[in-house]
Formats: C-alpha cells, sequence, structure tokens
C-alpha cells in the first residue's frame, strides 16, 4: 500500500467535497491509465495509488477513520486487510463509472476495447458485509486469529454460479453475441462518440438461461452460515475498521465477491485503560509505604512485574514501565504501561489508630512544607480575610 497522503495523491485539500474528489480522482487516472502508458510500470502504480486514494476518501466512514487515524485506520497492512494492494480488475470493476460504463475512458474517446476486461464485461460485484468485533486488551496486545460465522450469499455449489440447471440450459446471448458490453453512439457537440456497456439482457455475462437451477431458483447464490477465519492484527483501536477482501456476498453474473468489514470493539478491562498506545493502571498504597518506600508487585499485559516506590512516594506521581503498553498497528514500537500512585485512605479507624494519627498530626515532619514565597503568600492571605 502507498504510504503517500491520500490528499497528496489526488490533488486535493482536506475540506474538498465527494464532487471535487471524483473529479480529481478522474484526472489522475486519466493521466496514468495503463492504456495511455502502456508497460510503464511507474504509471502503473501511480493509476493504483490514486484508486486506493479514491476508495478511501469517497467514503464517508473511511475518511473519517483515515483522517483520525493516518493509513492505519483504513489498512493495517497485515493479514489482507484494508484499502491496499488493489488490482486492475477491482479498480475497473468498482470505479468505472468514473470514466463511462466501460471502465475505460479511451474505450468511449477512440472505441476500442481494453484488454483487461478479458473481452466481457464483469457481473455484478457482491455487497459488502459488516460485522463487530469484540476484542480484549490481551488479544489487542498480541494480534489473534478469530473465526465467525456469518450468514451471507455463496455462489450456488451446484450450477456454479451460472444459474442454469445444467450446462446446456446455458446459451449465448442474442443481443451482444457473448461480448457481455453492446456498443452504443452518442451525438455530442464534439460529434459521434461510440461508447460500450454491459449488455441489459444478460447483465454482462455474455449468456442466457434458458432453464433455472432447481437450488438457487436461477440466482446463482444461496444464503448459507458461512465460517470465515479472521486475522486481526496487534494494536487495532476501538473504532478501527478492517477490510477482509472477497470474503462478503457473492457477486451475480460471475461477478466478483464483496468485502467483509470488521469493526473493532474493545471490551472493557478490569484492571488497565488505554491511551493511545499506551496502558493505564491505577495502583493504591497505604500511607505508611509512601512514606518508607516498598516494593510492590503490579499486574502487566503479559504478567506481573515488581516495581520499587521510593520513600516519600507522593499520590499522583506516575511511574513508567517503557514497552509495556500496545503496539502500534503499523509495528512501530509499543506504548508505555503508567502507573498512577493513590494513596488509600481509610474509612473507619479504631482507637488506636486515631490515637496514632492524632500524635503525627502535630509533629513537624507530617505538615506541608512551603518555601518563604508560599509562605507569606498564605500569611498576607490570612492578614486580608481577618481585616474584612
Amino acid at each position: 500500500m502507498s504510504k503517500r497522503d491520500y490528499y497528496e495523491i489526488l490533488g486535493v485539500d482536506k475540506g474538498a467535497d465527494k464532487t471535487a474528489i471524483k473529479k480529481a480522482y478522474r484526472k489522475v487516472a486519466m493521466k496514468y491509465h495503463p492504456d495511455k502508458n502502456p508497460d510503464n510500470a511507474e504509471a502503473e502504480q501511480k493509476f493504483k495509488d490514486a484508486a486506493e486514494a479514491y476508495e478511501v476518501l469517497s467514503d464517508d466512514d473511511k475518511k473519517a477513520r483515515y483522517d483520525r487515524f493516518g493509513h492505519a485506520g483504513v489498512d493495517p497492512n497485515s493479514g489482507g486487510f484494508g484499502g491496499g494492494g488493489m488490482n486492475m480488475e477491482d479498480i475497473f470493476s468498482q470505479f468505472g463509472d468514473i470514466f463511462g460504463d466501460s471502465g475505460s475512458p479511451f474505450e468511449s474517446f477512440f472505441g476500442g476495447r481494453s484488454s483487461r476486461g478479458g473481452g466481457r464485461a464483469r457481473g455484478q460485484r457482491g455487497s459488502n458485509i459488516r460485522i463487530k468485533m469484540p476484542l480484549t486488551m490481551e488479544e489487542i496486545e498480541v494480534g489473534v486469529s478469530k473465526k465467525v460465522k456469518v450468514k451471507k450469499q455463496n455462489t450456488c455449489p451446484k450450477c456454479n454460479g451460472s444459474g442454469a440447471k445444467d450446462t446446456s440450459s446455458v446459451k449465448t446471448c442474442g443481443t451482444c453475441q457473448g461480448a457481455g458490453y453492446v456498443r452504443q453512439v452518442r451525438s455530442t457537440f464534439l460529434g459521434q462518440m461510440q461508447t460500450t456497456a454491459a449488455c441489459p439482457a444478460c447483465n454482462g455475462s455474455g449468456q442466457q438461461v434458458t432453464s433455472k437451477c432447481t437450488t438457487c431458483r436461477g440466482e446463482g447464490r444461496s444464503y448459507e452460515q458461512t465460517e470465515i477465519e479472521i486475522d486481526i492484527p496487534a494494536g487495532v483501536q476501538e473504532g478501527m475498521q478492517l477490510s477482509v477482501r472477497g470474503k462478503g456476498n457473492a457477486g451475480q453474473h460471475s461477478g466478483p465477491a464483496g468485502d467483509l468489514l470488521v469493526v473493532i470493539e474493545e471490551k472493557p478491562h478490569d484492571q488497565f485503560s488505554r491511551d493511545g498506545q499506551n496502558v493505564i493502571y491505577d495502583m493504591f498504597l497505604n500511607f505508611a509505604d509512601a512514606a518508607l518506600g516498598t516494593s510492590v508487585e503490579v499486574p502487566t499485559l503479559n504478567g506481573k512485574v515488581k516495581i520499587k516506590v521510593p520513600a516519600g512516594t507522593p499520590a499522583g506521581k506516575i511511574f513508567r514501565l517503557q514497552g509495556k503498553g500496545l503496539p502500534s498497528v503499523q509495528s512501530y514500537g509499543k506504548g508505555d504501561q503508567l502507573i498512577n500512585v493513590n494513596i488509600w485512605t481509610p474509612k473507619s479507624l479504631n482507637k488506636e489508630e486515631k490515637d496514632m494519627l492524632e500524635k503525627m498530626r502535630t509533629m513537624e515532619n507530617f505538615q506541608p512544607k512551603m518555601n518563604s514565597g508560599e509562605r507569606g503568600f498564605f500569611e498576607r492571605m490570612k492578614d486580608y480575610f481577618s481585616n474584612e
């Protein structure tokens, strides 16, 4: 996946609306289109980068996550997730409407058929499926593989997606003669222009079914409970959406499958909270341990560790355990565990305890220490209020 800024790739600012983003993508895509730049690997990569940027910035949810998390929000670059790695078939099937019906601007302008389509229009792409994935902080810390059961449309196993009862029930489409597309001539202010579109009679498959499959009733798809294994990378965050390409609903007429969109949910932890990559732990000490110093065993996400509490540690002190936090989703290192010191104050005391504290109350060493400036300020405030 390209690490360049998506706004920079398309040449738009963050305030650009969908119309401006679409216009910018069309301009960049036409400039670097493979039909215009044959055997040019650099141009082809820029064409793919532009499609990847448009896929994110044209989608409100993805755009919001990209603005908040950057590339980590839309492509963890792990386990087949995210918007990266788009191939030419993905681009032409998903964004063909940007150039017109055919998916290639040069086909519209010059009447030629792009070699990238295999000479036949693709069927309809399957829809995406969105699920929620609850994860514990321990699972987020190391990454995890999860198996989920999803009710979705799969390619019919009996007809293999054709929708036909048998092979003899499949005939070449009489409208497009098996090409899957039809040519149209339109008159414009530039003169007559030839375009191509998916055949309306066969929906781009190039074939027509005379007798439907009894299992799927000609749909080519059937609803099934399907188990899918998902690899969740370490370091994901609440609300992050990951995309498993091709694991959504099956397409129609041999079209590509949609994606499985996985929305991350963090389960509340009984000991820790989270601040970005840092893990927060509240440690409670009694007054004696804070005053005299001690060694304390504290939990971390992968076991307990012992830390030294120096004598005279005040409430609010923060100890830092480096590298004991959560990893970056893009493997940029780990956060720390921050230990907040709290002084435990008992709610009820017996007589002996009260007597001990009364003695301590008057001892000089247990009085708040102020420097000369602080002491002078409080004396002036005391005189001010006494004169009122």
